[in-house]
């Protein structure tokens, strides 16, 4: 007679845990998800929307924003900011044409040592020639190097995610450029504080 071979059930083996925002967010709940272990749930990324944490205008639906999961203890795991970015779809609905757009692409450094790379975009009203996008490109870049280096990364992700740093540089702009529409349309940690000491120190 065969032996029976005992089936593990995996699913029944996973704990679940509650997964945190980090202090620029309050630490809110953001996801309660299942694990096989704490270590295989390190670098694991949630991805959420902005209104999911304010719970409040609809549009806030068009912005995404990825955290990735850094410590797990007990049934609570912490995370740290990884990526924010517009949806596709709002996205392709800002395209109009017969406008011009403009990206800049910079890396900046929050006064405790995070670094981040920063893709703006900017959309104006009606065709722009080769100074003028170049004019634009440098109102951006002096905004965030100016601001920047002066936010710690809790600042700097509250500036990016509730548009502070899009209406400096709309602000900035429109004194010289009339623009429709300016944002930060992807931003993304290259390097933690920790990981740029490590590579200092190399």
């Amino acid at each position: 007679m065969a032996r029976k071979t005992k089936v593990k059930d995996k699913w029944r083996e996973k704990k679940w845990v509650t997964v945190y925002a980090p202090d620029s967010f309050n630490n809110i709940p953001i996801a309660y998800i299942p694990i096989t272990g704490d270590e295989h749930a390190k670098g694991r990324v949630i991805e959420v929307t902005l209104f999911d944490i304010l719970k409040g205008d609809p549009s806030q639906y068009q912005y995404k924003i990825y955290f990735q999961i850094d410590k797990v203890d007990g049934e609570k795991a912490t995370t740290i900011f990884k990526r924010y970015e517009y949806a596709k779809e709002f996205l392709r609905s800002l395209i109009r044409r017969g406008s011009t757009k403009i990206n800049y692409i910079t890396e900046c450094k929050t006064k405790d040592g995070h670094i981040f790379r920063i893709k703006v975009i900017a959309l104006t009203h009606k065709q722009l020639n080769a100074s003028r996008m170049h004019a634009l490109r440098l109102i951006a870049r002096d905004v965030m190097n100016k601001t920047i280096p002066q936010m710690s990364i809790d600042q700097f992700v509250q500036a990016t995610c509730y548009g502070k740093i899009n209406s400096d540089i709309m602000a900035a702009a429109k004194k010289v450029i009339r623009i429709r529409h300016v944002g930060l349309e992807k931003v993304k940690l290259v390097r933690t504080a920790e990981a740029e000491i490590a590579l200092l120190k190399a």
